[in-house]
């Protein structure tokens, strides 16, 4: 609305300022003023009415008929001065003139239907797109929460097998996470400090149910702990570190950081390569796409993606984010 108004009052004002940059002259500053106002006045009335009312409510409900009859009475009402001034008394010569520039001022006027026309268009659809991102990105997250949870109660049903009172402050471990993840998460962003204490939480629940076959390392360092950040971005690395890194029969490394440089974060995730047999199906691929298409969806354009199976059989992730 405010860049509209300030849009359309230069292009009313430029040729009374413009004459008076030129002659510093008052009279001529007043005159110009109001020759702009008399000719291009009707364009900014008939384009914000067009843009507010006509467009919205007759344009985009299919009325196209009332839309058409409103825009000529409109064109016609603001343009009285113009289309019936009387012209008799003038010379010929300016008569010619004033019908010229009466014929210009339709077409302007016209225009600014189109223009009005376009530049809602163009709104709708960038509102239609933003709608579309921010229910994907919903969708998205609400896939996270029941895959972290299936995941989480998988592993917790392997430690009640081992230890009893181990699987107690695993359950209060994961009531605090799940805590998080379904009242804290709820809004675009988060604070860095309540994603780096929901990781650190969650990779000493995992470490509970590992052996001494697999080493676990982490190291979160944050200094501006207030930056905020898209919830649950990298849990859904984190567990397939955990998934297809543990192993019970080998020897087995899990290395997990989150470094913050400035305004940039760099996430690291390295294990080693112990892929599940074909049957195993749980939360399958699922973690990998949905982070890769959210990092598309929030921070387009200024993230790094870094995937690969190093010669040591070292699955390493690493991910870069502007924020």
């Amino acid at each position: 609305m405010v860049a509209q108004v300030l849009l359309l009052s230069l292009i009313l004002l430029s040729p009374g300022l413009i004459s008076y940059v030129i002659t510093h002259d008052r009279v001529q500053l007043m005159t110009a003023l109001g020759v702009s106002g008399y000719w291009l006045a009707p364009m900014a009335v008939i384009y914000l009415i067009n843009f507010y009312l006509l467009v919205p409510f007759l344009w985009f409900k299919r009325r196209v008929w009332q839309f058409l009859l409103l825009n000529m009475a409109l064109v016609i009402g603001c343009n009285t001065h113009i289309l019936f001034n009387d012209t008799s008394t003038m010379p010929a010569v300016w008569r010619a003139g004033f019908s010229s520039f009466a014929s210009i001022a339709l077409i302007i006027d016209s225009m600014a239907i189109g223009i009005a026309m376009s530049v809602r268009f163009l709104m709708r659809q960038q509102e239609r797109k933003q709608k579309e991102v921010e229910a994907e990105l919903a969708w998205l997250k609400n896939q996270i929460n029941p895959h972290f949870l299936f995941n989480t109660l998988n592993n917790i049903s392997s430690l009640a097998q081992i230890d009893g009172d181990e699987t107690q402050e695993a359950i209060m471990q994961l009531s605090d996470l799940l805590r998080y993840a379904m009242y804290e998460t709820n809004k675009p962003k988060v604070k860095l400090e309540g994603e780096v204490d929901f990781m650190r939480n969650y990779i000493d629940l995992m470490k509970l149910r590992c052996n001494e076959m697999t080493k676990i390392n982490y190291q979160l360092s944050i200094v501006n702990d207030q930056l905020e950040i898209a919830p649950l971005l990298f849990i859904s690395l984190v567990e397939n570190a955990f998934k297809h890194g543990m192993n019970s029969n080998e020897p087995a490394t899990i290395d997990v950081s989150l470094e913050q440089q400035a305004e940039t974060l760099v996430f690291i995730c390295d294990n080693t390569n112990n892929p599940k047999p074909t049957k195993d199906r749980s939360g399958s691929g699922i973690g990998l796409d949905n982070t890769r298409r959210r990092l598309d969806l929030l921070y387009p354009g200024r993230y790094t993606w870094e995937q690969e199976i190093t010669p040591q059989n070292i699955y390493h992730v690493k991910i870069t984010i502007c924020l």
